[in-house]
């Protein structure tokens, strides 16, 4: 996990989203208690008395059974008849005709009579409400005003024709919504601390992660995708695999923004390089049409001459011929240049690489140049005789020689020196071509490589040089990855390039 991951973890400030989940959980476990007791207050009392009234119900169906088969005053009916009484806390008496008491759960019978009577033929003290009633029965609900009790009785007659009391207290139920409440209200209070405390927890189990992928979230509309997201737990749940998912499209999204971005600088390099290639399209066009414009016009005039016959003797149309040969030649020797420098940038021209004695070449570029060195009285000084083997296109190393040495004899003055060096500089050779003359200004230093740049132009014109020899150089150069230069000495310059050693 990144440091910066774990500084936006430390720095978590809990949301609404926490409190949300605390509260609503809270409010849950509340208003669950609360509505518990509501129900308990207002429909317990109603269905315990629901209860009872079907206890005494069944209580008086089972002894009136009884009854119809004579068995209710014998031992045998005993258990039941006890039972009836205690699990539902009734209490019972049964009547004959003649008042004798046939069955009783108490002991004071005498008590439990005056109060059948009271029952049947009621007073003043009580007030009554029937529940229900049928042939041989009725239900009540009395209370005793004087007393403040409630009872619920049932009274009627059995098959044998006995009277039958049964009575439950109600005060019982009023007790056990009162306690029941109070537990609740107990119960509610230490589910509400609880339900605090888990819901705090909880909500911050599940708040944490999602801050967390909030806060990653952010980083990403920053474009800071190192920042990833860590499960907290070893069961992975739906956060997680959204972590998960998440992490997968910052990735993407850091992938594809870089290859757009790879796109777009290659696209501005297009962009750049078509400009550059549409202004040195102009350029040369200027270049190639202000070049051609001097000899076209002394072509045209001396021919306009000779067909006017202006001069008529022999010698004078002679040289008019030579003129428009000699300017013809130049643009012709231009325009091989020119084809040569195109196919060398344009990577159509095949380099053959091999390896050849660069001595041996340098000495035919020299003998072929013999007549030129007699008539400018430049002294020439050469390689060591001995072989120096090189790899390259042997053709095209012989143009950059031949350039070099060319621009050498031109600009250097008249009975100047030219040096032809080699040194050894480990895997590779310099060759570099010295001559005496004014130097170039610093300035010109980087333009001379240009298409048609001439830093004398008068000179340059004089033997008929077109400025792009160099050009030619520096495209060989880079085609065979190797570099050349320029540099200044005390009383000359010096034109190098390098090249390839090759062993033995």
């Amino acid at each position: 996990m990144s440091e910066k991951r774990k500084n936006s973890g430390a720095g978590i400030r809990h949301g609404s989203l926490m409190r949300e989940i605390a509260v609503t959980m809270i409010g849950m476990i509340a208003v669950t208690v609360l509505l518990c007791w509501l129900l308990n207050t207002v429909f317990l009392g109603r269905y315990y008395v629901m209860n009872k009234q079907s206890i005494l119900q069944s209580g008086f169906t089972t002894i009136d059974a009884a009854s119809a088969d004579g068995t209710l005053d014998g031992s045998v009916f005993d258990v039941t008849f006890d039972n009836l009484c205690a699990n539902g806390n009734i209490t019972v008496m049964i009547i004959s005709p003649d008042r004798t008491i046939v069955r009783s759960s108490v002991n004071d019978t005498q008590r439990m009579l005056i109060e059948f009577t009271d029952i049947i033929f009621g007073e003043a003290q009580s007030e009554v409400t029937v529940l229900a009633q049928a042939d041989n029965y009725v239900i009540q609900r009395r209370t005793d005003t004087r007393l403040e009790s409630e009872y619920l009785v049932l009274y009627g007659t059995l098959s044998n024709g006995n009277l039958i009391l049964m009575r439950s207290a109600l005060e019982s139920i009023r007790e056990s919504v009162k306690i029941s409440n109070q537990f609740l209200l107990y119960v509610g209070i230490l589910a509400v601390a609880v339900s605090t405390v888990v819901s705090v927890f909880v909500s911050r189990r599940v708040t944490n992660p999602i801050v967390e992928l909030t806060d990653i979230s952010k980083h990403m509309t920053e474009l800071e995708f190192e920042v990833r997201y860590v499960p907290h737990s070893g069961r992975r749940n739906e956060i997680d695999e959204l972590g998960t998912h998440m992490n997968e499209m910052s990735q993407t999204l850091e992938r594809t923004i870089s290859e757009l971005k790879s796109a777009n600088n290659q696209l501005l390099g297009d962009i750049e390089r078509k400009t550059q290639i549409d202004k040195q399209r102009r350029e040369f066009l200027s270049n190639v049409s202000h070049e051609l414009k001097t000899p076209l016009a002394l072509i045209s005039g001396y021919a306009e001459g000779l067909k006017e016959c202006i001069n008529e003797d022999a010698e004078s149309r002679d040289f008019y011929c030579e003129v428009i040969m000699d300017e013809a030649d130049k643009m012709n020797r231009m325009v091989k240049k020119l084809l040569t420098l195109n196919q060398l940038e344009s990577g159509n021209e095949t380099v053959t690489m091999e390896r050849f004695n660069l001595t041996e070449l340098i000495q035919g570029v020299l003998h072929s140049m013999d007549i030129l060195l007699e008539q400018s009285g430049i002294t020439v000084t050469e390689c060591p005789k001995e072989p120096v083997y090189v790899w390259a296109d042997e053709f095209m190393t012989e143009e950059v020689v031949t350039n070099y040495l060319s621009n050498a004899i031109h600009y250097a003055k008249e009975s100047g020196k030219i040096a032809v060096r080699c040194e050894d500089r480990g895997n590779i050779v310099r060759i570099s071509v010295f001559n005496t003359g004014n130097p170039i200004p610093e300035e010109e230093l980087d333009k001379i490589w240009g298409k048609f740049y001439k830093v004398d132009k008068a000179r340059t014109r004089e033997y008929g040089g077109s400025g792009i020899g160099l050009s030619i150089v520096k495209a060989i150069m880079e085609s065979f990855h190797r570099q050349c230069g320029v540099e200044n000495e005390t009383n000359g310059v010096t034109f190098w390039f390098e090249l390839e050693k090759g062993n033995h």
